[in-house]
């Protein structure tokens, strides 16, 4: 595992890679079921979060979930 760089909503964030896209969203402070993620171009279930892995220059679009109404 080395420090290296995801593009995370257009903008580079360095990570501990490679490692799940679970661990990447804790490490952003994100909760996982809170968010939608798209993983190069390909929408990702929460279910996938854990088995999905991150490697260097990956894209991501994180969007966070607001309840209410």
């Amino acid at each position: 595992m080395t420090n290296q760089t995801v593009i995370a909503n257009g903008k580079p964030i360095a990570a501990t890679l490679p490692c799940s896209l679970e661990a990447f969203l804790v490490a952003q402070q994100l909760l996982p079921r809170s968010v939608v993620v798209e993983h190069n171009g390909e929408a990702v279930a929460p279910s996938e979060f854990s088995r999905r892995t991150l490697q260097a220059g990956d894209r991501l679009e994180i969007v966070k979930i607001v309840a209410g109404g």
